[in-house]
Order: structure tokens, then C-alpha cells, then sequence
């Protein structure tokens, strides 16, 4: 079966989550017998370089595209580039995708902007698509203030995100809780089948080799004594990252905890000036690495830090949890009320997980985490909890089954 994974990130110029991700899934497929062509945007490289040509990355066909810069950009440049992606991609992958003769469409959202493109792909080869969903824009948006519920803008982007969602004939979404409000919020009326489709992980990629490529990221920071709550991937709004900082203040007393935050967002700033007018000991903040060193840091590190802000009316799943459960961190994060993260981090004893703005509730569990034994079992339990739902092979052949 030839599949056609459309994405909006993509190794190995990327460090988010999603690139990795979805480029796991394309491996997976593969290897369970299907050609797979990954189209995604190019917007690391000068544009005069010429892209629309298919390179092979770890053995998978990857075809990008000239694009303006998507990630670490401001909101106006991000959404303009954004909006011409499905342009872009057809204008460079069009006489490609004629030959490619796809069985399947998978697309990721975010980006909601990819409609158009599926629409296009549809008619020109009356194929079935697969959209997986793992993050409500403009509604997440909206929540925090960002942007008005009743502006010219919101509606039309509205009106782009549900021209996404028509595109496809099955939708994944993260969560059972994500199902139901996708169902009550969208009114839901149209043809495409709805199911859960848990995010993914899988070992392989933080197979290198103890001893040998291991980065020593205590010595360097001066942390060989400390326990060390470790937090990876955007530093931004949605996390409402006054959380961690309030965290540290607590924390202060106790000469053993100390925080890593890695990253990049619209909130890094703040980060920054609060450690340098606190003075504050206990916090580290490092700029974004790579995903192979970024695997090095969990290897090393004790507890996987996540958080939400409280305005979320939808329920997402951070994916950077994945990479702290493969490798056994025990995790500690905040959600917004009715969340069912909490419920399934919790049920399997994995961590804890409080109701963002708890920060009595944040510190105390923190503190219990100080305790090396208790570490230790809800390591086991993190790896279990990881195996039993969040596993690659499972995700891909539940993708797949659409067509079979």
C-alpha cells in the first residue's frame, strides 16, 4: 500500500515531538510492508536552495517544500505562512503525487490549514484519509484570550477548521474526553469516523549507548548530587509556565531538588527575567537542543515535568509525557479540570498529576518525589503505562486497518 503522511514538522532539522513522532510512525509503517512518501515544509533552509525533489531520510521518501518559518515566529507571520501551506504543497508535489498513486492520506493537525491540499489529493486519486488530531485551534486560542471568540478572524479560521475536519474519513483523536467534547463543541454532523488513536512512542530512539555517546549533563550543570525535575519542549502560554517558576520558590528550601527547563516558546522571556530578578538557585533554563541530546538529558534526569494552563477547555496530551514514560521518569504535571490525563497517569501509579493553580498540591507531590524508593516504583509503572497504551505498533496498525 503506498501512504502519503502529511505533517507540518519533520526530521531532522526539527526538535519537537511531533517530527519525531510522526517520523516513528513512517518507519513503523514501512516495516509493516507499505511505501511511504512524506510531504512537509521547509522552512529551515534559504529559499533559493531548491527543494521540491524527494530525498530519503532513514530509508523514508521525504518531499519538501519552500515555506516560511512556522515555529518560534510571531503569531501573524506564523498563521500567513501557515495558510499557504496547502498551496505550496500542491504547487510542488502535484506531478509527484500523480506517480506516488497513494492508498492513504494521513495528516496531522495542527496545522488546521492542510484542508485544502486533502481535498485536492481526494479528487485526483478517490483515496481514503486519516487526519489525526492533537490540538483544537482556534479554540485553545480563544480560551486563553489570545484571540476574540466573536472576531472576523476567529470565524473564518473556524470555518478552515472545519473544512479539515470534512476532508476525512476517520479521525484520531488523543483522548475519550477529546472524543466527547470534539462531539459536543462541533456539533459533530459530518461522515468521518470518530475514535480514540492514543499519541505513540517507541524505545528505538534512545537506544545509544550508555557510557559511550552519553552526554554527562549533571557534571556540566553542576547537579551530580540533585534530584532533578526536567521539563522539555515549548515554554509557552498554553503551558502557563508561571507554574514551574512558583514550583522553584517552593522548592528553594530543599537542597536536593533542583529544576532543568529546555526549550523555546512565547514565554521564555518571562522565564528568563524571573531567574535573574529572584536571583533563584534551583532552576536552569538551556535553549532547545537536538532530539538525540534531548534523549541524552532523559537519560539522565529524574522526573519528567509537564504543564497546562487552566483555561483549556479541551484536553490535550502533552507528547513530550511519551519520551518521559519510555524512559521510566516518573511524571509530574498539571491539567485543566476534567482532563483524563490525570486519570491515566494516576490509575497506573505512574505520577502525579494535580489541577493547574494547585501549587500547594504541585509542591507536595514534588516533595514525595524527593524520595529515591518511591522513584524507583513508579519508574517500573511509567515503562508499564507506556507499553499498555501508548505503544507505535499499535498506533500504526490502527491507522492502517482503515483501508485494509
Amino acid at each position: 500500500m503506498n501512504i502519503l503522511i502529511i505533517v507540518d514538522d519533520y526530521l531532522p532539522s526539527s526538535i519537537k515531538v511531533t517530527a519525531k513522532m510522526m517520523h516513528e510512525l513512517a518507519l513503523e509503517l514501512k516495516q509493516l510492508g507499505n511505501e511511504v512518501l512524506v510531504i512537509t515544509p521547509d522552512s529551515y533552509r534559504r529559499a533559493e536552495k531548491s527543494l521540491d525533489k524527494i530525498e530519503i531520510f532513514e530509508g523514508i521518501s521525504v518531499l519538501r517544500f519552500p515555506s516560511g518559518r512556522l515555529k518560534n515566529v510571531s503569531k501573524i507571520i506564523r498563521l500567513f505562512n501557515e495558510f499557504l501551506l496547502p498551496f505550496r504543497a500542491w504547487m510542488y508535489g502535484k506531478y509527484k503525487f500523480k506517480d506516488f498513486k497513494m492508498d492513504l492520506i494521513i495528516y496531522y493537525s495542527p496545522s488546521i490549514f492542510w484542508g485544502w491540499l486533502v481535498y485536492k489529493l481526494k479528487k485526483l486519486t478517490k483515496t481514503k484519509s486519516y487526519l489525526i488530531l492533537r490540538d483544537f485551534f482556534p479554540q485553545w486560542a480563544i480560551d486563553n484570550g489570545i484571540i476574540s471568540k466573536k472576531s472576523l478572524i476567529t470565524k473564518l479560521l473556524l470555518l478552515v477548521e472545519n473544512w479539515n475536519y470534512r476532508q476525512a474519513d476517520t479521525i484520531g483523536l488523543m483522548s475519550q474526553k477529546n472524543l466527547e467534547w470534539f462531539c459536543r463543541y462541533h456539533n459533530y454532523d459530518g461522515n468521518a469516523k470518530l475514535e480514540v488513536l492514543f499519541n505513540w512512542v517507541t524505545d528505538k530512539s534512545f537506544s545509544f549507548q550508555v557510557g559511550v555517546d552519553k552526554s554527562n549533563y549533571r557534571k556540566q550543570l553542576n547537579l551530580d548530587e540533585k534530584v532533578v525535575f526536567f521539563y522539555g519542549g515549548n515554554i509557552g502560554h498554553a503551558q502557563d509556565m508561571s507554574q514551574v517558576l512558583r514550583l522553584a520558590k517552593s522548592l528553594e528550601n530543599y537542597a536536593s531538588a533542583h529544576i532543568v527547563l529546555v526549550g523555546a516558546g512565547d514565554e521564555v522571556n518571562i522565564v528568563r527575567e524571573f531567574i535573574r530578578e529572584s536571583n533563584i538557585s534551583n532552576l536552569t533554563l538551556l535553549d532547545p537542543v537536538t532530539q538525540e541530546e534531548y534523549a541524552k538529558m532523559l537519560s539522565e534526569f529524574d522526573v519528567g515535568l509537564f504543564f497546562l494552563n487552566y483555561n483549556h477547555s479541551t484536553h490535550n496530551f502533552p507528547g513530550k509525557i511519551l519520551s518521559y514514560l519510555v524512559q521510566g521518569l516518573p511524571i509530574l504535571g498539571s491539567v485543566n479540570p476534567g482532563n483524563d490525563l490525570k486519570d491515566i497517569i494516576e490509575e497506573a501509579n505512574a505520577g502525579y498529576v494535580v489541577i493547574s493553580g494547585d501549587d500547594v498540591g504541585l509542591y507536595e507531590c514534588a516533595k514525595k518525589l524527593l524520595e529515591k524508593e518511591l522513584r524507583s516504583s513508579i519508574s517500573v509503572n511509567a515503562k508499564k503505562l507506556q507499553k499498555s497504551k501508548f505503544d507505535l505498533s499499535v498506533a500504526a496498525k490502527q491507522i492502517i486497518k482503515e483501508v485494509i
